[in-house]
């Protein structure tokens, strides 16, 4: 088992299963520092031979609180209250975000508490999330009389536009059979069992051939703003290409011989 731990994540390669922990504190806040630690993490989930299935969790009643409101309260004593401090933190967010929505390998949230405003974006840029019957999830910006803008970036790609708006104009904690019924939870397990079925999902996603998964990725999230033409233009030498492929060949030879 390979291990990387800092104050701020811990990392954890285990049968091609790297698992991330949100550290922190109890609300694993996405502070600047934590931003810089997950976007570095998921650069070497990327590049690591050996990782073929990415989980993200934060242990506790929390998955993550979003965005460190403490640290952004810091800035407003700045000169320009904070602008820059803030272009700065969001521009690191956003492609954070994007590098883990991009992941050509698998991801799971794993989500056994709150995931709230970034935090539920964070979430939302995963593949999948398997959550627990007291997972709750919130967009609350109205609240401060604001409205979660980037956050509702990553979670429109995940489920529907009035699915959106319902938890981005309430401001509303919503539960795990709201998440269920939304699209927004692959599946809700008891809480006793969430991470032993996460990770049994995991080494089965873990067991497959990677390199057709990772150009079937990429080659979903181009064809979804195609026409219907376009799109099987796009994805049909894919297609082929996945029957061609090393790995696949070797495994119809071995079930022949």
């Amino acid at each position: 088992m390979n291990q990387h731990s800092t104050d701020l994540i811990a990392e954890h390669i285990e049968g091609g299963i790297r698992t991330i922990s949100l550290l922190n504190g109890k609300a694993h806040p996405l502070s600047s520092s934590m931003i810089a630690a997950l976007h570095n993490a998921l650069h070497r989930a990327k590049d690591d031979p050996e990782t073929r299935v990415l989980v993200i969790e934060g242990a506790g009643h929390i998955f993550c609180a979003g965005h460190d409101l403490k640290e952004i309260a810091r800035h407003r004593t700045d000169p320009d209250q904070g602008r820059a401090f803030l272009t700065e933190l969001f521009d690191a967010c956003g492609a954070m975000m994007l590098t883990l929505a991009q992941l050509p390998k698998p991801t799971i949230a794993m989500v056994d508490g709150i995931a709230t405003a970034a935090g539920l974006q964070l979430a939302a840029s995963c593949d999948l999330r398997f959550v627990s019957p007291r997972a709750t999830f919130c967009l609350p910006g109205v609240n401060n009389g604001g409205f979660c803008t980037t956050p509702a970036v990553g979670v429109s790609r995940a489920i529907a536009r009035t699915h959106v708006m319902e938890l981005a104009l309430s401001g509303e904690a919503l539960d795990a059979k709201w998440a269920l019924r939304a699209g927004l939870a692959t599946r809700v397990i008891p809480s006793e069992s969430l991470a032993a079925e996460t990770r049994a999902f995991a080494e089965k996603l873990s067991s497959r051939n990677p390199g057709p998964i990772a150009r079937g990725k990429t080659t979903l999230d181009a064809h979804l703003p195609l026409s219907l033409e376009e799109a099987y233009a796009l994805a049909t030498p894919v297609m082929v290409e996945h029957f061609m492929d090393e790995g696949r060949l070797q495994r119809e030879a071995s079930k022949l011989y």
